[in-house]
């Protein structure tokens, strides 16, 4: 079973991606491909923010946990 990675290694590896579309010898077809791995990489993280958003709790007026 491959290990998750965590969200801030996914930062990372999209910052690594960015950087790599910036180079100016990058040629169209390179380009689409390591587009598609950012896109894979953004969905991995909107995944786990969604995650995270179902996992916390807020304090309601009468001081009791809800979920948020």
């Amino acid at each position: 079973m491959a290990k998750e990675i965590t969200l801030e290694q996914t930062f990372e590896k999209l910052e690594a991606v960015i950087s790599r579309l910036e180079k100016e010898d990058i040629s169209l077809e390179e380009s689409f491909k390591i587009y598609k791995e950012g896109i894979k990489l953004i969905q991995n993280c909107n995944d786990k923010i969604d995650k995270v958003e179902k996992a916390v709790l807020k304090l309601n007026e009468n001081g009791e946990l809800d979920e948020f």
